[in-house]
């Protein structure tokens, strides 16, 4: 054997002797094409054209959803506050400065029993502040 043979033959036996592709490239090295040669939308590799056979869509075609994403820790923020999923900062603001009003131990004569709900609504406001509601 050459040595040019022999090269080729340890580069082949690192993968096992299975052909490998560059990564990054949808093995003929056009990226966004399938290794069957039809173009792929998605950008992912099928060299089976299964997403060929089911009319070309991989995914199912999900509706984007309109408006904010509410999550659980703001969903629960906004019910410890008294207010509703679609309540626009302004109001947030509002029931957020109420609740401090009501809640402030100098508003209740140095009664410490609502310093708890207080420090709730606070936090409260803070996480729904955080995640960009007001």
């Amino acid at each position: 054997m050459s040595d040019d043979a022999v090269y080729a033959y340890q580069k082949d036996a690192l993968t096992g002797h299975r052909p490998t592709w560059k990564m990054g490239a949808k093995g003929d090295g056009q990226p966004g094409a399938s290794a069957h040669g039809a173009p792929d939308p998605d950008g992912m590799r099928d060299p089976f054209g299964f997403t060929a056979e089911m009319g070309g869509a991989f995914r199912a075609d999900r509706p984007e959803p309109d408006g904010r994403i509410v999550r659980t820790t703001e969903r629960r923020a906004l019910e410890l506050m008294g207010l509703e999923m679609s309540a626009e900062p302004a109001e947030i603001k509002a029931r957020y400065k109420a609740l401090v009003k009501l809640h402030h131990p100098d508003a209740n004569g140095g009664d410490r029993s609502s310093e708890d709900r207080l420090r709730s609504v606070i936090q409260a406001y803070n996480s729904l502040k955080q995640a960009g509601f007001c």
